[in-house]
């Protein structure tokens, strides 16, 4: 194998591996938060095509249970977080992706959580993808319905989701574990090869350099 099919697979992997690093998953948020304690309020949104260059700005708006319509209550764009609504004020903030404007993770975080704060929760996306001769502007929307109890409950439900991802997580580093040995056994093997290569053309110049020339002798016609 030539030098240049080896680094080519050596990318190849490395890619691999920054892709398994990299690779977004949506998750539904939980539902259930206790009176008096902090809850994470989850809405995320991959991109279908996650090499597209995206930035994004994120709302969130919040219909209490009774009413009719929803509220603005909180913004994050490029400039930081800002509370609009005064009943969560100086009590949410920003648990979402951070140091990019290619937000995929939208989530807040509420502190001291009140049984007013149940209800139906709504994050909009508003993400401007960036292609080489043209950009392109979507929304996606995710629906929270919380509920605030005056003590944790567990459900069976919510048990075997956290034992199924366990499960998955555990999964997919034994399938990354395989592929990166994989990997290093073919690039071992095609080292290997290359050595041998260059070694057996070491070998054939070297036999070349040090055999003896033996001069042509030209017989004279009368002499036969």
């Amino acid at each position: 194998m030539s030098a240049v099919r080896l680094l080519l697979l050596s990318l190849l992997c490395a890619l691999f591996v920054s892709l398994c690093h990299g690779a977004c998953a949506e998750v539904d948020s939980d539902t259930e938060a206790v009176a008096g304690k902090g809850f994470k309020l989850g809405c995320i949104s991959c991109k279908m095509r996650p090499e597209v260059e995206a930035s994004a700005t994120v709302d969130w708006y919040f219909k209490a249970k009774g009413e009719a319509d929803f509220a603005h209550i909180y913004n994050y764009d490029e400039e930081g977080q800002h509370i609009v609504d005064e009943r969560f004020e100086e009590r949410v903030d920003w648990s979402g992706s951070k140091q990019s404007n290619d937000i995929q993770d939208a989530s807040i975080y509420l502190f001291n959580v009140t049984f007013n704060d149940s209800g139906t929760y709504r994050c909009f996306f508003h993400r401007l993808l960036t292609y080489e001769f043209y950009e392109y502007q979507t929304v996606v929307s995710k629906l929270v319905h919380l509920t605030v109890v005056a003590k944790a409950t567990r459900g069976t439900a919510s048990i075997v989701s956290e034992v199924m991802m366990y499960v998955s997580i555990i999964g997919l580093q034994a399938w990354l574990y395989i592929e990166m040995v994989y990997c290093y056994r073919k690039i071992s093997a095609a080292g290997e090869e290359a050595l041998r290569e260059s070694a057996n053309s070491s070998s054939a110049i070297y036999i070349l350099a040090t055999s003896p020339i033996r001069p042509l002798v030209l017989h004279d016609p009368e002499d036969v």
